[in-house]
């Protein structure tokens, strides 16, 4: 028996996990307990709340979708931000670290400062420039430090970008915005690549897991997890409204009429970094290990099928959302 516990089940990453396990047959799920955990179930802001909760269910596998994301906000409620970001996340990884659990975290390209000119890798510096930021590099940091004190265990930390899912998001955003507006003012000098939480989850899960449900050895680290490609925020939002139109979904506003603008004439409570593109050799590297001889081309041609285009990837998503009548 796996016993599974996930943190953040009502947040975007935590129901993509479940819509996941969900799909799974019956008969894999037999030998596997999964228990998902809200607010309601666990104060992440309490370390008590979460020490009990890891000591009673004694779960294998840890993933933490938990986070606190109001980035803005965050700069007037520090406390409250790395108590989520920071803390808890430090909690569960002392728990996996001890007891030879398994723990999957997710970060954010916020931790850089986004000055560099190429893709960030792994092992370049952190240095975010938000309160946000700074609480998800100490939840990094904290991670680390708990493994390489503990006895055991294996993580992934999995730094991502531009997350949308079953929630409100980017592209929601601006689907409402093209339905009430003919013109939209969209950032266009800040680059990333937007992330679906389904692939997120399902990414995380063929790492961790074997088509099984059993635990795999995977080299603890930081991973970069991201789709291929890159765009800004002004060619996220014109594509999003493109594919609604092309769905058959009215809006004032089209593609041409969404106006770039520039950072600066679109100011925030908190900074954000102007280039957030990551590399994501490690993660295949990592995952073609896991399949077996890395010199395979099939395996080859799975991992590149596992990082498709993020275009492809928000076409899909916001037919969705017309499909289910959500735009």
């Amino acid at each position: 028996m796996i016993k599974i516990l996930l943190f953040g089940k009502d947040g975007q990453l935590g129901k993509a996990f479940q819509k996941h396990f969900a799909s799974l047959n019956v008969n894999l799920l037999s030998n596997t307990q999964i228990q998902y955990v809200g607010r309601a179930q666990c104060d992440l802001s309490d370390d008590a709340s979460i020490d009990e909760l890891l000591s009673q269910f004694q779960p294998h596998l840890i993933i933490n979708a938990a986070a606190y994301t109001a980035v803005d906000k965050a700069e007037t409620e520090s406390e409250l931000a790395f108590a989520i970001n920071a803390k808890a996340p430090e909690r569960m990884a002392l728990y996996a670290a001890n007891n030879n659990a398994t723990f999957l975290h997710y970060s954010t390209d916020y931790v850089f400062d986004g000055e560099k000119y190429g893709f960030y890798l792994e092992g370049d510096m952190r240095n975010p420039l938000g309160v946000y930021g700074k609480s998800k590099a100490s939840g990094e940091e904290a991670v680390v430090r708990a493994f390489a004190a503990g006895t055991g265990g294996q993580y992934a930390i999995f730094r991502t970008s531009w997350v949308y899912g079953d929630g409100g998001n980017f592209i929601r955003t601006i689907l409402r915005l093209a339905k009430e507006r003919a013109e939209l003012g969209i950032i266009h000098d800040q680059y990333g690549v937007p992330t679906s939480a389904d692939w997120l989850a399902m990414v995380s899960l063929h790492l961790a897991l074997n088509s099984q449900l059993g635990l795999k050895k995977f080299p603890s680290g930081i991973y970069h997890a991201v789709p291929s490609g890159e765009t800004s925020w002004h060619g996220l939002a014109c594509l999003a409204v493109q594919s609604a139109l092309d769905a058959g979904v009215e809006l004032k506003a089209k593609p041409r009429a969404i106006k770039p603008i520039l950072a600066v004439e679109y100011p925030l409570p908190a900074p954000r970094p102007m280039n957030s593109r990551m590399e994501t050799a490690k993660l295949r590297h990592a995952l073609v290990m896991s399949l077996g001889d890395s010199s395979d081309s099939y395996n080859d041609q799975t991992i590149n099928s596992l990082f498709p285009r993020w275009d492809l990837l928000v076409q899909k998503y916001v037919a969705e959302l017309a499909a289910k009548n959500l735009i």
